[in-house]
């Protein structure tokens, strides 16, 4: 073994046992941050008489009464479900007719004008629409939702399959790959860390117009109950509402990342390895 090749894998076990000392560190800051925040309002909030900003503790039993128990089965599980429904439709709708874009120009030259029209428009300002013409039913959330958390994925997808490297296809032609052979080992590996950017921001897309579509009409699901108790003056169970939202936004972040580290981890290995050279 060369001196050059020994060095690289020193510095490589090197920072690969730095990057391992330091997760310990990151995950207790990542969880110690939410828990003293949650200290500080318990103790900030505790002596409220403030009617819009009650007692955290107050909140929490109306949280426990109102999302664990009352309204877990008939208004939590609805939303979630058209929330992960709509979504993956998204992302498949968006990954599939972005591949076909980024690869045939004539369709995208067709599709394009359309596409930025479309996408120009927010899904909030159709919904109105959508209930006028198609109700209040579950099926009209869901396609709101896909609709709105469609085109992120879409563009991002269209952006990297356009933005392979160029050496990779010459490679993929020197092999005498097929065209089925090509995209799944080259376009796809190749767009893939653009596809989940754009699927992180739809993601969030997706949440917003979750509650929002929820809020105009629904009589179910968590942004229609929290809304319910705005227009009631109930501030307990809207504050237990705000709350459900933060914390099923957070879990949503978090599964998408895992899933997001497994399905990069060579690329994210890669980046790590050039920034540390």
């Amino acid at each position: 073994m060369s001196a050059i090749t020994t060095t690289t894998v020193i510095r490589t076990a090197h920072r690969a046992r730095k990057a391992k000392s330091r997760r310990p560190f990151l995950l207790a800051l990542e969880i110690g941050v939410p828990i003293l925040l949650l200290v500080a309002w318990w103790f900030g909030s505790e002596n409220s008489t403030d009617p819009f900003f009650p007692p955290l503790r107050e909140i929490l039993l109306e949280f426990q009464r109102l999302w664990l128990f009352d309204h877990f089965a008939s208004d939590i599980l609805p939303s979630i479900g058209n929330f992960v429904v709509a979504y993956l439709i998204a992302c498949l709708v968006g990954v599939v007719l972005g591949i076909l874009l980024g690869l045939v120009k004539p369709l995208f030259w067709i599709l394009d004008p359309i596409v930025q029209l479309v996408r120009s428009i927010p899904a909030v300002a159709l919904l109105p629409i959508f209930v006028a013409t198609m109700g209040f039913g579950n099926e009209v959330r869901v396609f709101a939702i896909a609709l709105a958390s469609l085109f992120p994925i879409l563009i991002s997808t269209v952006d990297g399959v356009r933005a392979t490297e160029p050496l990779l296809l010459e490679t993929a032609r020197v092999y005498r790959l097929s065209n089925w052979e090509t995209l799944r080992s080259v376009y796809i590996p190749a767009s893939s860390p653009q596809i989940f950017s754009g699927a992180l921001v739809s993601l969030q897309v997706a949440f917003i117009v979750m509650i929002t579509s929820e809020m105009l009409g629904a009589a179910r699901g968590i942004g229609a109950m929290t809304m319910l108790a705005q227009k009631s003056f109930d501030v307990t169970g809207m504050w237990a509402g705000i709350l459900l939202l933060g914390i099923l936004g957070y879990l949503a972040n978090l599964v998408f990342t895992l899933v997001r580290r497994r399905a990069l981890a060579w690329y994210l290995g890669s980046q790590r390895a050039a920034s540390a050279d």
